[in-house]
């Protein structure tokens, strides 16, 4: 499983030339698509738990497994730390390790659309205090620039939700085109090559291990200033 990953593979070898005038008409227009029915009854339910206990919001958007949520409550033990992801098999293996003994208390597993939650957690208005996008699905193929998430409707959403934002990946032009996708919407953003510490997710420990080069995007959509550490 460990040490044998491929890749990102692609034609594309630097930022597509459509990204600018995309995150542009997104940020400029309404994404008037009503949000599915099963991510509003998770919201819900979410936002009814978290007012009967206020604390700081951190994001795990995209979690898969909720690996990562589990690691991130640990770090910010002070914060409710959100896991979202699409799938209910992915998410119920989350389940099962948060019901472990000794298991973050403050961790918070959610099955929604991340597109649906970003909006609905902006019409509510939440304001987070950190934002992880974990290795996101790359969508490699220049024709599916829309499907990568700042290319997509719900980008605005996203960066109005604000708080420290970090993304992780391993193929650099999306990291590049993340970071001029903030740079369109008048956020300053430093990306840099790392090497985790301790992976936070199993995708960044396999890619990791195989060799990978990783990237990060750093920024703070509250302000105009480049991100720290």
């Amino acid at each position: 499983m460990y040490a044998n990953s491929r890749t990102v593979a692609s034609v594309q070898q630097a930022p597509h030339p459509r990204l600018a005038a995309s995150v542009r008409r997104h940020l400029e227009t309404d994404w008037r698509r009503p949000p599915a029915a099963h991510s509003v009854q998770a919201f819900d339910a979410l936002r009814a738990c978290i007012e009967a206990a206020p604390r700081p919001l951190v994001l795990d958007a995209g979690c898969g497994t909720g690996a990562s949520t589990l690691r991130l409550a640990e770090l910010h033990a002070d914060c409710w730390v959100i896991g979202v992801d699409k799938s209910a098999a992915r998410l119920a293996a989350g389940a099962r390790a948060l019901a472990t003994a000794g298991a973050p208390r403050n961790a918070l597993l959610v099955r929604a659309e991340l597109a649906d939650f970003w909006r609905l957690a902006h019409a509510a208005g939440w304001r987070l205090r950190r934002q992880y996008l974990l290795y996101p699905n790359p969508w490699p193929k220049p024709a599916q620039l829309a499907r990568r998430w700042h290319a997509h409707p719900a980008f605005a959403a996203l960066l109005a939700l604000g708080g420290m934002l970090e993304l992780r990946c391993n193929w650099r032009v999306y990291a590049d085109e993340f970071a001029r996708a903030l740079d369109v919407a008048g956020i300053a953003a430093n990306v840099e090559a790392f090497v985790p510490a301790g992976p936070l997710t199993p995708f960044e420990r396999k890619y990791a291990a195989s060799g990978h080069a990783l990237w990060r995007v750093g920024a703070r959509l509250d302000t105009n200033t480049v991100a720290e550490g």
